[in-house]
């Protein structure tokens, strides 16, 4: 990935993307007192997985790459917590296709991890 716009034919950072914006469409309709606490928190995780696989696939080394793929894991696995927190604090109806989402990230990141090796 030497060039700019590189990571965006990645279909794992489109895969997250679309997990972020999922993740605000969920979140907006959480309780007000949540906005600082849980929603920012979410949010933020969500916004890590692209933004991490976005600046790996910059940095032009595998080494690198693998390293902040390693990163968005483990905003990922952040975000899973999260949502398992909301969904058991009744802010979120079941989240099977949330859950479903961040597993095949996963599972592609680490397919991506692989690759690099």
């Amino acid at each position: 990935m030497n060039n700019v716009t590189g990571h965006k034919d990645l279909s794992v950072w489109q895969a997250a993307m679309e997990l972020a914006k999922v993740i605000y469409a969920m979140t907006a309709d959480f309780p007000k007192e949540e906005r600082y606490g849980l929603v920012s928190q979410m949010r933020r995780a969500a916004v890590s997985v692209p933004s991490n696989i976005a600046e790996g696939a910059g940095r032009g080394s595998a080494r690198e790459f693998h390293q902040f793929l390693t990163i968005a894991r483990g905003s990922l696995s952040e975000l899973e917590t999260q949502a398992l927190l909301a969904r058991d604090l009744g802010f979120m109806r079941q989240s099977d296709d949330l859950m479903a989402m961040i597993t095949r990230i996963f599972q592609m990141i680490t397919g991506l991890q692989r690759s690099l090796k």
